[in-house]
């Protein structure tokens, strides 16, 4: 009678089946990575040749591209109206002053509270146009609205 050790069992040849199929999937996924990898070189390769390939007949003179003359033009440039500007939007801020302030004394600000400025009563305030400084001017007040009147215009 035999060993019943001897014998293998049924769980060990579904392992050794399952570990052999397993080896056999990892070699067969090497292979299609790499036989797709050459099938994308092979045809990287064909589409430079035909690129590249491309027969020119000796009678074709190729010409320069011409970029016109960049020269500057003597005479004047059309001018263009300033109503072409018209509808743009700005935004126009005038400074009277300046000052700094805890955030406790901002907020006991109320109606009628006084902030002391910077500058000085007569002093020119600043335009500012998007956030740039382009003139200064003086403050007047016509029929009842204020209104600034540009002495200065700051250059670029």
């Amino acid at each position: 009678m035999a060993d019943p050790k001897d014998e293998p069992t049924q769980s060990d040849a579904t392992g050794a089946t399952e570990e052999a199929v397993r080896e056999e999937s990892v070699d067969d996924a090497d292979n299609v990575q790499t036989a797709d990898i050459e099938k994308l070189l092979d045809q990287a390769t064909e589409s430079l040749d035909e690129a590249t390939s491309e027969e020119t007949s000796p009678q074709a003179n190729p010409t320069p591209f011409d970029l016109n003359n960049l020269s500057p033009s003597t005479e004047p440039s059309e001018r263009q109206p300033i109503d072409l500007l018209g509808e743009v939007e700005m935004d126009l801020r005038i400074e009277l002053g300046r000052t700094q302030m805890c955030l406790e004394e901002v907020l006991q600000l109320r109606g009628g509270s006084v902030v002391a400025l910077d500058k000085l009563a007569g002093d020119p305030v600043d335009v500012f146009v998007n956030g740039r400084l382009i003139a200064r001017g003086e403050v007047l007040v016509m029929n009842d609205n204020f209104c600034i009147r540009v002495t200065e215009l700051v250059g670029a």
